[in-house]
């Protein structure tokens, strides 16, 4: 039971908290380094780091099959990253993270045609309160000049994720892959997809600041090389859908921090859709905790066999 949970409540309180904060670092870090740039400078060396601790410790280098662990690579780390970025240049952080946690909407409706996984009572209990809070937060900014552009591109990185995340979840429950090279090798596709946009689209020059080597840091490490390990064994323990809705807190822990750090404060309204997120996510991370459960006695065996 251990061995199936642990993994999964790491997951439930460090990847909210590292990913939703990681929406102030990224805001800033744009200031000194084109969006292409950033992106292919985050994935890259996380990947490669994950692969030496693969050497290290003796573990499969190779996740197969190669081509979808590819694809998800483009769709989940590059698709994902790119336009959520590119969201950032132009719309406040707040309010872009949340755009792109439209996430677990699109995984619950391709996963249910895709996995067959399909929704419990509790998930559309969950899912419809995440959407009545996600639809106060549009409201309360449809007269505050917000930018269509920006929100179509964190709405666009949502539904990249979550096409990627179900193609993840797809591999894990098909095939034996082992999660951190899975994670490595759609880190370094995404990646290096990311290099070929920083040639095709070069940003501004980038300008090394203090701040720009502590975010740069940021991205490497927790943000990526830690966080998205994380992500990738919470899809092999519970389904997709459920994976998606249990990390809501992120959208929320970044509009408290861009409030916090960058002034973003939100009204009334949003706020009410802050709570309704949260009370999603109370009902979802339970159910998270009780699949991991139930998935113990195969030793992780939910992320070799078919549901």
């Amino acid at each position: 039971m251990r061995r199936a949970s642990g993994p999964v409540v790491a997951a439930l309180v460090l990847v909210p908290a590292i990913w939703g904060y990681n929406w102030v670092v990224m805001k800033k870090a744009l200031a000194y380094m084109g969006p292409f740039e950033f992106a292919a400078v985050r994935f890259v060396p996380a990947a490669l780091l994950l692969m030496a601790i693969l050497v290290v410790r003796r573990r499969p280098l190779v996740a197969r099959p190669l081509l979808p662990v590819l694809g998800v690579g483009v769709l989940q780390t590059a698709g994902n990253t790119a336009l959520s970025l590119f969201a950032l240049r132009q719309g406040p952080a707040g309010r872009s993270a949340l755009l792109c946690y439209t996430m677990p909407f699109w995984i619950v409706l391709l996963a249910w045609p895709l996995l067959r996984e399909r929704p419990t009572r509790l998930q559309w209990l969950a899912l419809l309160t995440a959407a009545a809070g996600l639809g106060l937060v549009f409201a309360a900014g449809a007269g505050a000049g917000g930018n269509l552009a920006a929100a179509a591109l964190a709405t666009g990185s949502g539904l990249s994720w979550a096409a990627g995340a179900v193609l993840t979840r797809r591999l894990l429950v098909r095939h034996p892959v082992d999660v951190m090279a899975l994670a490595a090798w759609q880190m370094l596709a995404g990646g290096l997809a990311l290099w070929l946009g920083a040639l095709a689209f070069p940003g501004e020059p980038t300008r090394w600041t203090p701040y720009l080597v502590f975010a740069v840091l940021y991205e490497i490490l927790p943000a990526t090389a830690l966080a998205w390990l994380l992500w990738t064994a919470l899809l092999g323990r519970v389904s997709a859908g459920v994976a998606g809705l249990a990390i809501l807190a992120s959208p929320v822990i970044g509009l408290l921090a861009s409030a916090a750090q960058m002034g973003e404060r939100p009204p009334p309204l949003e706020a009410l859709g802050i709570v309704l997120l949260l009370g999603a996510l109370l009902l979802v991370g339970p159910l998270a905790l009780r699949q991991a459960r139930l998935a113990a006695p195969a030793a992780g065996g939910a992320a070799r066999n078919p549901p």
